[in-house]
């Protein structure tokens, strides 16, 4: 029986029974989840549960520790004051037991992960980065242990979810696919949790739906093509809520938006996460939900030795309370197309910068995250901005309405650091913020040379670019070629926050010894933070 239902869609009648029972042929392609939403959501939610969580400890299933590589990357050290990030993988699998075929499991036997994250929280606990690995990118794999006790010898080149299914058992191999992406990014996995399909569809009903967005109507035969013809519609264009089954489909869409690649999907599935925690985190959940809600999950949950309890998985819960939605964030590894066949090659060199920045505990836009919070160092005296490309104005707006202003919701910005002083963009993300804009830091500017900082808008936004400009004393409004609004900061803002410049530098060098270089664009232009609108961002390339 299908549960819930997209408000105004047509009733899928037989149709969709149909689809479902089709759905459940031998297919992989048909077979995609997100499950780990529920694992991430559900180590936020131990934080509110308090000691409800004793009563789990008989659902938690952990893996063989012993099936964890012996020679891995090094623990990471905690500072003076005890703070440490932590590296936490989460795996959805599409294994056929229980009742996880009837909500579109893998028939043939074995479990597949066919999404993964790689969650990234800082030391300060305030900030954190979900990694999507993309299924079907072609990685090394290590030697992985086998159900026999044996040990597999590896391979140069695998599909990275060929990892979680070695050993075909029904519980799949979480410990190979920890081995494997410590072996791909050389960071320590500190925890590894894996849901499957019924603990996934629980818990978004147990939150009584799940706010999506979606571009297009979905059609029966864009989650089954096997079917005659398209079918009724079972996910409606636009803003909707979603919850069990009709969840677990959108979260497994391909077909029907953009070009229907996994890309698109990984999109979709970093938006639902962001609103599933965002609605958790809103709301709350008293203990009468809680705890019939964790513990349906937790009978669904595979972890690592260390969050093998209740109490464990409490404490962990607790440890990431502090850390706002605008600053949970949402990238997908740098990756390209291969030419010999469907999958995907990793931009080594790219993915490379991001796995330093995070060994680092820098933000992806370059502020410190290590909990010490030095004080900036100091940074060269910045020449004149760079010549502009159109008539620019120096902003006059007053800035006192613009903290009340509701419209400014609505208005996105994205900024970019243009002065070679750490964590400017950050600060002038925060500031944003504070008057209502949905503003977004995003990396570096094309030179660290801009004294002044920069309002650059695109077609018809030079109204929002004044607003946006009133916040930044002193700051240049001017029309550029890119969509929408990006702010560039500069040395103004800067000085104006305590940082000061020494003369003669050119470049971005790092405000600290070690400090990694900043992050390509290929890592950080389509980053999601959890508070970012649902229907942003959700589908890649074109046709269906």
């Amino acid at each position: 029986m299908r549960v819930g239902g997209a408000a105004g869609a047509p009733p899928a009648a037989g149709g969709r029974a149909a689809a479902r029972a089709a759905a459940r042929r031998p297919k992989r392609s048909a077979k995609k989840i997100v499950a780990w939403s529920a694992a991430g959501v559900l180590v936020l939610m131990a934080g509110t549960g308090g000691l409800i969580y004793y009563k789990l400890n008989g659902n938690i299933k952990s893996f063989d520790a012993d099936a964890i590589a012996k020679d891995r990357p090094p623990e990471a050290q905690a500072d003076a004051d005890g703070n440490k990030p932590v590296n936490v993988l989460l795996i959805g699998s599409d294994s056929r037991g229980k009742s996880n075929s009837d909500l579109g499991g893998g028939e043939e036997g074995g479990a597949r992960s066919d999404t993964t994250i790689l969650l990234h929280v800082y030391a300060d606990h305030k900030h954190a980065v979900g990694i999507s690995i993309p299924r079907n990118a072609m990685v090394v794999t290590p030697p992985c242990k086998l159900p026999n006790g044996k040990w597999t010898k590896g391979s140069s080149s695998a599909m990275f979810n060929a990892a979680f299914s070695t050993g075909e058992t029904d519980e799949g191999n979480p410990a190979c696919t920890q081995n494997t992406v410590e072996k791909l990014t050389g960071i320590r996995v500190d925890h590894t949790i894996v849901v499957d399909f019924s603990g996934f569809s629980t818990m978004t009903k147990a939150v009584e739906g799940v706010d999506v967005c979606l571009p297009e109507d979905i059609y029966e035969r864009d989650l089954n093509e096997k079917l005659p013809t398209k079918g009724a519609v079972v996910l409606k264009k636009g803003p909707q809520k979603v919850e069990g089954q009709q969840a677990l489909d959108y979260v497994r869409l391909r077909h029907g938006i953009g070009d229907g690649s996994d890309i698109g999907r990984m999109k979709r599935q970093q938006a639902f996460i962001s609103s599933l925690a965002a609605k958790i985190k809103k709301q709350g959940l008293n203990p009468t939900t809680l705890l019939p809600l964790a513990d349906a999950a937790t009978k669904s949950l595979t972890v690592d030795p260390g969050l093998d309890s209740a109490d464990k998985l409490m404490s962990f819960g607790l440890s990431l309370r502090n850390i706002d939605l605008h600053d949970l964030k949402f990238i997908t590894l740098p990756w390209r197309f291969r030419t010999v066949d469907k999958n995907l090659d990793i931009v080594q060199a790219d993915a490379n910068k991001l796995f330093d920045t995070l060994k680092a505990d820098r933000t992806i836009d370059g502020q410190n995250a290590t909990g010490e919070q030095p004080p900036e160092a100091a940074s060269p005296t910045a020449p004149a901005a760079p010549a502009t490309t159109a008539a620019a104005t120096t902003a006059s707006v007053p800035a006192s309405p613009l903290a009340t202003d509701a419209a400014n919701r609505n208005i996105k910005v994205s900024v970019l650091t243009g002065t070679a002083a750490a964590g400017m963009a950050g600060k002038a993300t925060e500031q944003l913020k504070a008057a209502k804009f949905n503003a977004t830091a995003t990396g570096r500017a094309d030179s660290t040379k801009y004294t002044t900082t920069m309002v650059r808008y695109g077609s018809g936004q030079k109204a929002n670019a004044e607003k946006v400009a009133a916040l930044f004393p002193g700051a240049v409004v001017e029309s550029g070629t890119a969509p929408g609004l990006t702010v560039i900061v500069g040395q103004d803002f800067a000085a104006a926050n305590g940082a000061t410049a020494a003369a003669g530098s050119t470049s971005a060098a790092p405000s600290t010894p070690g400090t990694p270089a900043p992050l390509p664009s290929s890592v950080t232009a389509d980053a999601r933070s959890a508070d970012d609108n649902i229907c942003d961002n959700t589908t890649y390339g074109s046709g269906g």
